[in-house]
């Protein structure tokens, strides 16, 4: 008898089951620690605040659907820690970075944050409303630094969201909730084109996932980052599940680069084997809620297929394409 066992993988919300040959081998990650509780994450963000909250507007910064970092139990903490520094819950507003992503509706808003949203004004952010958008400089790189209005007008300003492998800025997560997810559409192109060789016509080669150094598109975020407003961050580090395992907290890009090499300690697979079969998933929702969200999978999988070989990609896809 051959000799084979059982395997689940995600796609959309629930899992395909597939029988496997025993010899198999199946590439996994190193989960993270978790260590999520009501107290540490105060004491965190207690500790990230300033003693007297400056005067202002108060700006929480979250990721939309495709990204999310436990919002539903994270943002209530917030605010209570919030509340607790004496913060007036009037001056509190919620922007969704969207950057280029198609909106969510009212329930896939009430999904991704919980009743929190209810209760906060959320502002559904629109990269093409020009009047919307004040101008920071340009890039020695060319791309014009172009974000809401509200940012510069706020008096403190705290982002909320997952760091992850992103497919060819290196990492997403921290510095990407500001610009490109709060920034004006042509000005995000011009960041995103650098991701594109032009003389070869080819895809930059230092744009890469898990890529810093040598990697124009995140040179270019860097630079940005040291134009944009101060901002306070919370940054989630996510098991193989999309559940937030632990919460990191950083005042600068420096603590950003930290969660980075601690993603990439739990999620970088090494391997000089390439297979001629390879069958993956993108993670299954909001993983896979389209085609641009799971090429990222397409990309990374990619990686281990001899050339000749064959990729099998589960992916649900239910929003078509994407952006």
């Amino acid at each position: 008898m051959i000799d084979q066992r059982p395997l689940a993988l995600r796609h959309g919300h629930g899992h395909l089951q597939f029988t496997i040959p025993g010899h198999a081998d199946i590439l996994e990650v190193r989960e993270p620690e978790n260590s999520v509780n009501r107290a540490s994450f105060l004491a965190g963000v207690h500790a990230l605040l300033p003693p007297v909250l400056p005067e202002g507007p108060i700006a929480i910064v979250v990721a939309d659907k495709t990204r999310l970092c436990g919002y539903p139990m994270a943002l209530p903490w917030l605010i209570e820690a919030r509340l607790q520094r004496g913060a007036d819950r009037n001056r509190i507003t919620f922007y969704i970075a969207y950057g280029t992503h198609a909106p969510q509706d009212e329930a896939e808003s009430l999904a991704a944050y919980g009743p929190i949203f209810t209760q906060f004004p959320f502002i559904h952010h629109r990269c093409t409303e020009p009047d919307r958008f004040g101008t920071l400089g340009q890039t020695s790189r060319g791309t014009p630094v172009r974000v809401r209005k509200e940012l510069l007008d706020a008096g403190l300003i705290i982002t909320v969201g997952a760091v992850s492998h992103h497919y060819f800025a290196g990492f997403g997560g921290g510095r990407k909730l500001l610009f490109p997810g709060l920034g004006e559409r042509e000005a995000i192109y011009a960041n995103h084109r650098l991701f594109l060789d032009p003389q070869l016509r080819t895809l930059a080669p230092g744009c890469r996932p898990g890529q810093m150094e040598g990697n124009t598109l995140a040179d270019d975020l860097a630079e940005i980052d040291s134009l944009l407003p101060p901002a306070l961050a919370i940054h989630g580090l996510l098991n193989s599940h999309g559940e937030v395992a632990a919460f990191r907290f950083g005042r600068n890009y420096s603590d950003f680069l930290a969660v980075c090499r601690e993603h990439d300690l739990l999620y970088r697979v090494r391997t000089d084997r390439r297979y001629d079969l390879i069958l993956a998933s993108a993670g299954g929702y909001p993983k896979d809620i389209n085609l641009i969200q799971s090429h990222k999978a397409i990309d990374n999988a990619a990686a281990f297929v001899r050339d000749g070989g064959t990729l099998i990609l589960l992916a649900q896809c239910p929003d078509g394409v994407g952006s």
